[in-house]
Protein backbone atom coordinates (compact mmCIF):
# COMPACT_ATOMS: atom_id res chain seq x y z
CA UNK A 1 0.00 0.00 0.00
CA UNK A 2 2.55 2.48 0.95
CA UNK A 3 4.78 1.85 -2.34
CA UNK A 4 1.60 2.40 -4.41
CA UNK A 5 0.89 5.76 -2.77
CA UNK A 6 4.64 6.57 -3.31
CA UNK A 7 4.32 5.90 -6.84
CA UNK A 8 0.93 7.93 -6.88
CA UNK A 9 2.50 10.81 -5.04
CA UNK A 10 5.32 10.63 -7.46
CA UNK A 11 2.41 10.63 -10.45
CA UNK A 12 0.93 13.94 -9.29
CA UNK A 13 4.42 15.77 -8.73
CA UNK A 14 5.55 14.64 -12.12
CA UNK A 15 1.80 15.87 -13.59
CA UNK A 16 1.90 19.07 -11.40
CA UNK A 17 5.00 19.93 -12.96
CA UNK A 18 4.24 18.82 -16.51
CA UNK A 19 0.93 21.44 -15.88
CA UNK A 20 3.46 24.11 -14.88
CA UNK A 21 6.13 24.33 -17.31
CA UNK A 22 3.82 23.68 -20.59
CA UNK A 23 3.10 27.65 -21.05
CA UNK A 24 6.56 28.69 -20.51
CA UNK A 25 7.74 25.60 -23.46
CA UNK A 26 4.56 26.33 -25.72
CA UNK A 27 5.84 29.90 -25.61
CA UNK A 28 9.56 28.40 -26.41
CA UNK A 29 8.10 26.26 -29.16
CA UNK A 30 6.57 29.47 -30.54
CA UNK A 31 9.60 31.73 -30.35
CA UNK A 32 11.35 28.56 -32.12
CA UNK A 33 8.87 29.29 -35.03
CA UNK A 34 9.11 32.83 -35.02
CA UNK A 35 13.30 32.09 -35.48
CA UNK A 36 12.84 29.80 -37.88
CA UNK A 37 10.67 31.77 -39.95
CA UNK A 38 12.30 35.35 -39.89
CA UNK A 39 16.00 34.02 -40.24
CA UNK A 40 14.71 31.86 -43.52
CA UNK A 41 12.80 34.41 -45.06
CA UNK A 42 15.91 36.93 -43.80
CA UNK A 43 18.11 34.67 -45.70
CA UNK A 44 15.73 34.26 -48.86
CA UNK A 45 15.51 38.08 -49.54
CA UNK A 46 19.25 39.02 -48.69
CA UNK A 47 20.63 36.41 -51.22
CA UNK A 48 17.48 37.41 -53.85
CA UNK A 49 19.18 40.92 -53.32
CA UNK A 50 22.90 40.33 -52.88
CA UNK A 51 23.18 37.73 -55.43
CA UNK A 52 22.24 40.66 -58.62
CA UNK A 53 24.35 43.59 -56.74
CA UNK A 54 27.64 41.26 -56.19
CA UNK A 55 27.54 40.52 -59.47
CA UNK A 56 27.44 44.15 -60.49
CA UNK A 57 30.00 44.82 -58.19
CA UNK A 58 32.46 42.46 -59.46
CA UNK A 59 31.55 42.24 -63.13
CA UNK A 60 30.21 45.55 -64.47
CA UNK A 61 32.32 48.99 -64.78
CA UNK A 62 31.08 50.92 -62.13
CA UNK A 63 31.85 54.27 -61.30
CA UNK A 64 33.66 54.44 -57.70
CA UNK A 65 33.72 50.70 -57.56
CA UNK A 66 36.58 51.12 -54.75
CA UNK A 67 34.83 53.62 -52.72
CA UNK A 68 31.48 51.66 -52.72
CA UNK A 69 33.39 48.38 -51.90
CA UNK A 70 34.65 50.30 -48.66
CA UNK A 71 31.32 51.95 -48.13
CA UNK A 72 29.81 48.44 -47.75
CA UNK A 73 32.34 47.31 -45.54
CA UNK A 74 32.57 50.21 -43.68
CA UNK A 75 28.53 49.33 -43.10
CA UNK A 76 29.46 46.26 -41.59
CA UNK A 77 30.84 47.55 -38.98
CA UNK A 78 27.99 49.93 -37.79
CA UNK A 79 27.27 49.25 -34.31
CA UNK A 80 23.78 48.32 -34.33
CA UNK A 81 22.80 50.51 -31.43
CA UNK A 82 23.25 53.24 -32.63
CA UNK A 83 20.16 52.76 -35.08
CA UNK A 84 17.30 51.13 -32.50
CA UNK A 85 16.04 54.51 -32.00
CA UNK A 86 15.62 55.59 -35.35
CA UNK A 87 14.91 52.26 -36.55
CA UNK A 88 12.39 51.77 -33.75
CA UNK A 89 10.66 54.80 -35.01
CA UNK A 90 10.42 54.01 -38.65
CA UNK A 91 8.98 50.90 -37.42
CA UNK A 92 6.15 51.97 -35.10
CA UNK A 93 6.07 54.80 -38.42
CA UNK A 94 5.15 52.19 -40.46
CA UNK A 95 3.08 50.00 -38.24
CA UNK A 96 5.53 47.20 -38.18
CA UNK A 97 6.82 46.82 -34.92
CA UNK A 98 5.95 43.37 -33.80
CA UNK A 99 5.78 41.65 -37.09
CA UNK A 100 7.75 39.32 -38.93
CA UNK A 101 7.42 42.12 -41.88
CA UNK A 102 9.82 44.25 -39.70
CA UNK A 103 12.48 42.19 -38.38
CA UNK A 104 12.95 40.22 -41.79
CA UNK A 105 13.93 44.15 -43.06
CA UNK A 106 16.06 45.18 -40.15
CA UNK A 107 17.65 42.15 -40.43
CA UNK A 108 18.19 41.65 -43.97
CA UNK A 109 19.58 45.31 -44.19
CA UNK A 110 21.97 44.52 -41.72
CA UNK A 111 23.43 41.05 -43.52
CA UNK A 112 23.17 42.64 -46.75
CA UNK A 113 26.14 44.16 -46.92
CA UNK A 114 28.67 41.22 -45.91
CA UNK A 115 26.22 39.25 -48.26
CA UNK A 116 27.25 41.44 -51.12
CA UNK A 117 31.20 41.37 -50.08
CA UNK A 118 31.24 37.53 -49.60
CA UNK A 119 29.53 36.63 -52.65
CA UNK A 120 31.34 39.84 -55.22
CA UNK A 121 34.13 37.58 -53.92
CA UNK A 122 32.66 34.16 -55.34
CA UNK A 123 31.60 35.69 -58.69
CA UNK A 124 34.98 36.93 -59.30
CA UNK A 125 36.04 33.26 -59.10
CA UNK A 126 34.08 32.25 -62.01
CA UNK A 127 35.24 31.97 -65.07
CA UNK A 128 34.26 34.80 -67.38
CA UNK A 129 34.45 32.29 -70.12
CA UNK A 130 31.76 30.40 -69.32
CA UNK A 131 29.68 33.77 -68.66
CA UNK A 132 30.99 34.70 -72.79
CA UNK A 133 29.95 31.26 -74.01
CA UNK A 134 26.69 31.33 -72.83
CA UNK A 135 26.32 34.99 -74.35
CA UNK A 136 27.26 33.33 -77.43
CA UNK A 137 24.52 30.19 -77.42
CA UNK A 138 21.67 32.78 -77.30
CA UNK A 139 21.62 33.31 -73.05
CA UNK A 140 19.60 36.21 -71.86
CA UNK A 141 20.29 37.86 -68.83
CA UNK A 142 17.65 35.41 -66.70
CA UNK A 143 19.21 32.37 -68.34
CA UNK A 144 22.54 33.15 -67.65
CA UNK A 145 21.92 33.78 -63.82
CA UNK A 146 19.45 30.74 -63.86
CA UNK A 147 22.34 28.49 -65.55
CA UNK A 148 25.48 29.36 -64.98
CA UNK A 149 25.89 31.80 -62.32
CA UNK A 150 24.16 30.44 -59.39
CA UNK A 151 25.07 26.85 -60.02
CA UNK A 152 28.78 27.91 -59.95
CA UNK A 153 28.19 30.20 -56.85
CA UNK A 154 26.17 27.21 -55.09
CA UNK A 155 29.59 26.44 -52.37
CA UNK A 156 29.51 30.50 -51.84
CA UNK A 157 25.45 30.60 -51.54
CA UNK A 158 25.46 28.23 -49.09
CA UNK A 159 28.30 29.75 -47.15
CA UNK A 160 26.86 33.50 -47.27
CA UNK A 161 23.50 31.39 -46.44
CA UNK A 162 24.60 29.64 -43.32
CA UNK A 163 26.18 33.42 -42.13
CA UNK A 164 23.07 34.85 -42.88
CA UNK A 165 20.50 32.72 -40.97
CA UNK A 166 23.15 32.57 -37.88
CA UNK A 167 22.89 35.87 -37.24
CA UNK A 168 19.05 36.08 -37.65
CA UNK A 169 18.94 33.19 -35.70
CA UNK A 170 21.15 34.88 -32.97
CA UNK A 171 20.40 38.32 -33.36
CA UNK A 172 18.76 39.82 -29.82
CA UNK A 173 19.12 43.42 -30.16
CA UNK A 174 16.25 43.99 -32.37
CA UNK A 175 14.42 41.05 -31.99
CA UNK A 176 14.06 42.34 -27.85
CA UNK A 177 13.48 46.20 -29.21
CA UNK A 178 10.94 45.82 -32.13
CA UNK A 179 9.02 42.64 -30.03
CA UNK A 180 6.07 42.28 -27.66
CA UNK A 181 4.13 39.46 -27.98
CA UNK A 182 4.84 35.51 -28.57
CA UNK A 183 3.46 36.77 -32.25
CA UNK A 184 7.33 37.71 -33.26
CA UNK A 185 8.96 37.17 -30.33
CA UNK A 186 12.21 35.02 -30.98
CA UNK A 187 14.83 32.24 -29.46
CA UNK A 188 16.92 34.64 -27.92
CA UNK A 189 14.33 37.01 -26.39
CA UNK A 190 12.35 34.06 -25.05
CA UNK A 191 15.52 32.98 -23.55
CA UNK A 192 16.14 36.39 -21.52
CA UNK A 193 12.57 36.22 -20.49
CA UNK A 194 12.21 32.84 -18.91
CA UNK A 195 10.55 32.97 -15.90
CA UNK A 196 11.81 32.63 -12.92
CA UNK A 197 10.65 34.21 -9.66
CA UNK A 198 12.53 33.14 -6.95
CA UNK A 199 15.36 31.52 -8.70
CA UNK A 200 16.84 30.86 -12.06
CA UNK A 201 15.76 28.18 -13.87
CA UNK A 202 19.24 26.95 -15.10
CA UNK A 203 17.77 23.53 -16.10
CA UNK A 204 15.02 24.63 -18.32
CA UNK A 205 17.34 27.67 -19.85
CA UNK A 206 20.02 24.56 -20.78
CA UNK A 207 17.00 22.61 -22.02
CA UNK A 208 15.67 25.43 -24.18
CA UNK A 209 19.47 26.39 -25.52
CA UNK A 210 20.03 23.04 -26.63
CA UNK A 211 17.05 22.91 -28.78
CA UNK A 212 17.77 26.48 -29.45
CA UNK A 213 20.99 25.20 -31.25
CA UNK A 214 19.83 22.01 -33.03
CA UNK A 215 18.65 23.92 -36.62
CA UNK A 216 21.83 25.40 -37.23
CA UNK A 217 23.84 22.38 -36.65
CA UNK A 218 21.85 20.20 -38.66
CA UNK A 219 21.96 23.03 -41.50
CA UNK A 220 25.68 22.66 -41.29
CA UNK A 221 25.73 19.01 -41.58
CA UNK A 222 23.39 19.22 -44.44
CA UNK A 223 25.74 21.61 -46.11
CA UNK A 224 28.80 20.80 -45.00
CA UNK A 225 29.84 19.78 -48.78
CA UNK A 226 29.07 22.85 -49.93
CA UNK A 227 30.85 25.40 -46.77
CA UNK A 228 33.94 22.83 -46.90
CA UNK A 229 34.34 23.82 -51.47
CA UNK A 230 33.04 27.44 -50.38
CA UNK A 231 35.53 27.78 -47.52
CA UNK A 232 38.29 27.25 -49.61
CA UNK A 233 37.53 28.30 -53.03
CA UNK A 234 40.09 30.60 -54.54
CA UNK A 235 42.60 29.00 -52.11
CA UNK A 236 44.53 26.67 -54.96
CA UNK A 237 44.75 28.77 -57.97
CA UNK A 238 45.33 26.55 -61.29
Amino acid sequence: MRTRLRALADIAVVLALVAYAIPFFWQLLTSFGNSLGIATLTTLLSLAAGVPAAYAVARLPLPGKRFLLLAIVASTAFPQIATVSPLYLLMRALELRDTWTGLVLVHASFALPLTIWLLAGFVREIPIEAEEAASVDGAGIISLFRWVIVPLLAPGLASTALLTFLFSWNEFLFAYTFTVSEASRTIPVALALFPGVFEVPWGDIAAASMLASLPPVVIVIALQRFLVRGLVAGAVKE
